[in-house]
């Protein structure tokens, strides 16, 4: 049993230009025992001992097919809030 959803979004910004860096969107809570390199050195996914997704780093931009990809085994309410949290900057439509 996955564990419960609990969907956040934190940003890194650039406190100059006031441009979005980072952003972290977390979709449950647990510890990280794997980190994933889903785009070269610009998207990462985070997973518990159990292989539950708990969150995406985006350090610039990808395309919503990335996301999807690793959302593919996800609930339709984490599939939406990957699709609709995530910046337009870092995932252009």
């Amino acid at each position: 049993m996955k564990p419960t959803f609990l969907p956040s979004l934190r940003l890194s910004v650039n406190e100059e230009t006031g441009a979005i860096r980072a952003a972290y969107l977390r979709v449950r809570e647990g510890e990280v025992a794997e980190t994933r390199e889903v785009a070269e050195g610009r998207v990462y996914a985070d997973y518990d001992a159990n292989d539950s997704l708990l969150g995406i780093e985006l350090l610039g931009p990808c395309s919503v097919e990335v996301l999807d990809t690793i959302a593919e085994r996800e609930p339709e309410a984490v599939k939406r809030f990957l699709r609709g949290g995530a910046p337009r900057e870092l995932v252009p439509a």
